[in-house]
């Protein structure tokens, strides 16, 4: 991957980078300022389909290369001249903008946004935008959907391509979803407009264009596979082979890891992957780096990750410590195996961040008496969780003991 171009340090006094969001009516749906800006500008820069519609253009126009980093890189080496970037609706609503807006400083830039694709789908529904979770598929896993599909959401998706309805269709009939109504809106604000509504059981559109947003109104029946919004999913849902953390013991280990919108997320030790992906389903700006020493195990556990829709876990074949000397700082980490290994818990605690959280579950004796010294030298707080579950003993029922489980969290100083 290239490296992300850095602006010049020289000193500019006024903005010079124009941004503008143009839609499928090209120049008739820019203001008169948008349009003095574009025929004032020296470079027009943008995807093809952004420089026709602009099209005529007194200035040059560069179409965005590949890898796109070298059309940064030649935007910023003409710092303070006048340079046009050309974007679909709202620039800042998943679009370019955000990313040049890293790079120039924002009192260099002036933007005159339009409509998102996610306003005018809201539009073209009469359903109230703020009410809706608007999601982008453009070159995102499709299974990142899977945790906003609630009963009576009203969803609005951002497509890859021409093909993302349809998949979305199969996706929520193999979810039991097969009710909800999917609604193809099509090259929006041009003439090439098109709107399709149908029920995802009988979704059949072929000739779907690549421009379109997905408006999704989730129908769920009984028998609907619906992820559940609180910790400590359903045994069931995870593919496991006994290496899970069962979903009582789970709720009070995210508990104790406490997650945060945004926060990273080192699961040492990942089995099923459970503890990461509930993690990562707190919250969509989540991430989790995993580390599973069987290659067996891993594929499971991103199996079970992408059933559920935690797109944002990562998981790597290795053994801690070494394979995550080179991660990223987390801010908490998670041990579920592995502990007693030398240099585990040493690795993991220098490379938490300050007041991030540690949680380690012990279920043999050695693992036990590594969190006694533990707790002594770092304190934390520790508690066993002791549970049983209602069994069948011949023809009557008994409570049935699983192993204690003892934890331990700690926050850094």
């Amino acid at each position: 991957m290239s490296p992300k171009p850095e602006a010049k340090s020289r000193s500019v006094s006024q903005p010079w980078l124009t941004i503008i969001g143009i839609g499928e009516d090209g120049r008739a749906g820019l203001s008169s300022a948008a349009v003095a800006a574009l025929d004032q500008a020296e470079l027009v820069v943008g995807g093809a389909r952004h420089l026709a519609l602009a099209a005529p253009l007194a200035a040059r126009a560069l179409p965005w290369p590949s890898p796109i980093s070298e059309g940064y890189q030649a935007i910023l080496a003409r710092r303070g001249e006048s340079t046009c970037v050309l974007a679909t609706g709202d620039p800042f609503h998943y679009g370019v903008g955000a990313e040049l807006a890293r790079l120039v400083p924002p009192e260099e830039i002036i933007c005159f946004p339009q409509a998102s694709a996610f306003s005018l789908a809201a539009a073209r529904m009469g359903w109230s935008l703020p009410e809706c979770d608007c999601i982008s598929l453009h070159g995102r896993a499709l299974e990142r959907i899977i945790p906003y599909l609630q009963p009576g959401a009203r969803l609005i998706a951002l497509s890859w391509d021409g093909t993302t309805p349809g998949r979305l269709a199969e996706l929520l009939k193999s979810r039991n979803l097969s009710h909800s109504t999917i609604t193809v809106l099509e090259a929006m604000g041009g003439p090439r407009e098109r709107v399709r509504g149908v029920a995802a059981a009988e979704f059949a559109l072929t000739d779907v264009d690549p421009l379109n947003t997905v408006a999704i109104e989730v129908v769920a029946g009984q028998d609907a596979r619906v992820t559940a919004l609180t910790p400590g999913l359903d045994d069931s849902l995870f593919e496991n082979d006994g290496q899970l953390t069962k979903a009582e013991i789970r709720a009070l280990t995210l508990a104790a890891l406490a997650p945060r919108a945004g926060e990273l997320l080192w699961d040492i030790g990942a089995g099923a992957g459970s503890i990461g992906i509930e993690w990562c389903l707190r919250h969509p700006r989540n991430r989790c780096l995993a580390v599973e020493e069987s290659m067996e195990r891993a594929e499971r556990a991103r199996r079970n990750a992408k059933q559920l829709g935690a797109t944002q876990l990562e998981v790597c074949v290795g053994r801690a410590p070494e394979a995550v000397a080179e991660w990223p700082e987390p801010d908490a980490v998670f041990i579920g195996g592995g502990a007693t290994d030398a240099g585990v818990f040493e690795t993991a605690w220098a490379s938490l961040k300050p007041g991030g959280r540690l949680v380690l579950n012990a279920v043999t004796l050695e693992t036990e008496m590594l969190l006694g010294s533990l707790h002594a030298q770092y304190g934390g707080t520790m508690r066993r969780i002791a549970l049983s579950r209602l069994d069948r003993i011949g023809g009557m029922h008994g409570w049935r003991g699983a192993m204690p489980v003892t934890q331990w969290t700690v926050s850094k100083p």
